[in-house]
């Protein structure tokens, strides 16, 4: 025969063996976390503090967009968010994105001449918020 038959070579052995081939992997993992696990869970942990500080006065922006003010904290997960002028709806709290301004203090908890103030200063209406879209009309 022409043709001899070749057998594989046993190969060397590694320097780090084991720990040199996981190191890209945790490199990884830890790259993921501080970029990307880490800031999400910060941002939801802001969210569900927001969501559970929201009281009766607040103006809100629902998940819809849709602008508001909470009229009715019912339990822990669910408010009532008055839309317009007796256009009232009950709201999962998780669904708010975002609280514009706090509301003025239940009356005797501590109301005083800064209150009125700052209600006469308001209008009623979402305080202005820098952003690149306005809708509204400017005074």
């Amino acid at each position: 025969m022409l043709i001899s038959p070749a057998f594989a070579q046993a190969g060397g052995a590694a320097d780090g063996g084991m720990f040199v081939q996981l190191m890209p992997l945790l490199l990884i993992f830890v790259v993921f976390w501080f970029f990307l696990i880490r800031p999400q869970q910060k941002k939801a942990k802001e969210h569900r503090e927001m969501v559970s500080n929201v009281r009766r006065g607040d103006q809100v922006v629902t998940g819809g967009g849709l602008f508001g003010k909470v009229t009715k904290v019912i339990d822990d997960t669910t408010v009532q968010v008055e839309l317009a002028e007796n256009v009232r709806v009950k709201v999962i709290s998780s669904t708010l994105t975002d609280v514009l301004a706090k509301g003025a203090p239940v009356s005797g908890a501590g109301g005083g001449k800064n209150d009125a103030k700052s209600d006469a200063a308001n209008d009623g209406a979402p305080p202005a918020k820098k952003s690149l879209f306005s809708f509204g009309s400017k005074k």
